[in-house]
């Protein structure tokens, strides 16, 4: 009995041990990734001595929304908010429904050239943006059917710096990272009671009205997901706004030419680019730029994360 009981003991005590060093690994990694985030946030709030001084370095001493007024001030933020809103939304909206009519036409209906039709929704997928962007951009900035309007008014049309471009690739399929919003419907309804189908298909209703009124309300999370994906790969994606967007101004935009822009604003003040006041005005309006997408993914986290588990992509 003493020898089970030590046996025991010994392999509770392991267990704790163990427990115990997997806490610790968790801690570690936390620490390692949030800090930066807290400095960050921290700072922000900071007045401007309080990032003068060296003895301050979590806590500031007086609460102060300086980073916040100044940043906002010296890159536009409210109209680059107001815009980047608008067309994330407009891409959000319609990559869901293209997305939706794609990955349920591949997920029901067999065809010819389905195989291929799917080989190219996956090679969208790995083949990086940077590998068409130069073909991409000289497509849209001379833009032309098929030599149509070149043959007859004699010029081509530049859709640079409007919704054309984003609008022609999402409703053809190819906005940013549709392959991925593609493939997760697919999954989706490849998993969808076939039944419901067949009773809607048994009762008179056609196709449409089928995909209408019984597929479209049981695939809200679903719908959710994609638009939260398509809104927030829009909201902070550089490469199509850079090219489509070069004259609008949108966060991201604004985003990537904000450390010059606040290297002017400490060089005002008599600073140098990696002096406290400069890297706390670049930190705050990076922070400035994702708390919308926190406040909006807090209000539908639920119905992602139900998209998410459904979409066949986890588990």
């Amino acid at each position: 009995m003493n020898k089970n009981k030590k046996l025991h003991m010994f392999k509770n005590g392991r267990k704790i041990i163990f427990t115990a060093f997997q806490y610790l690994i968790l801690i570690g990694l936390c620490y390692y990734i949030l800090s930066p985030i807290f400095l960050k946030v921290s700072m922000s709030f900071m007045s401007e001595n309080d990032l003068l001084d060296k003895l301050v370095v979590y806590i500031p001493r007086k609460i102060s929304l300086w980073n916040y007024k100044t940043a906002a001030s010296y890159l536009n933020y409210w109209e680059g908010l107001f815009n980047t809103f608008l067309i994330s939304t407009f891409a959000g909206l319609i990559q869901m429904m293209v997305c939706t009519f794609i990955g349920y036409g591949l997920a029901r209906f067999d065809f010819k050239g389905k195989g291929a039709i799917m080989l190219v929704v996956f090679l969208t997928i790995i083949t990086p943006p940077m590998t068409y962007q130069t073909p991409m951009y000289l497509f849209f900035r001379y833009f032309d059917i098929f030599g149509i309007l070149k043959a007859t008014t004699g010029s081509v049309l530049n859709l640079m710096d409007s919704f054309w471009p984003l609008l022609i690739l999402s409703v053809t399929g190819f906005g940013f990272k549709n392959g991925v919003y593609i493939y997760m419907m697919r999954q989706y309804f490849r998993g969808f009671p076939l039944e419901l189908e067949e009773a809607a298909y048994v009762d008179g209703s056609g196709v449409f009205r089928t995909f209408w009124f019984v597929i479209l309300p049981n695939a809200k999370s679903m719908l959710v997901t994609i638009f939260m994906f398509g809104f927030a790969w829009q909201w902070t994606d550089t490469l199509y706004s850079k090219m489509f967007f070069s004259r609008i101004k949108t966060l991201s935009n604004l985003l990537s030419k904000g450390f010059e822009g606040m290297m002017v604003a400490g060089k005002e003040l008599g600073l140098k680019g990696g002096q406290p006041l400069t890297i706390a005005l670049t930190g705050t309006y990076s922070l400035m730029v994702i708390i919308p997408l926190i406040l909006i993914y807090i209000v539908v986290q639920k119905q992602v994360t139900e998209g998410i588990e459904r979409s066949g992509i986890v588990g």
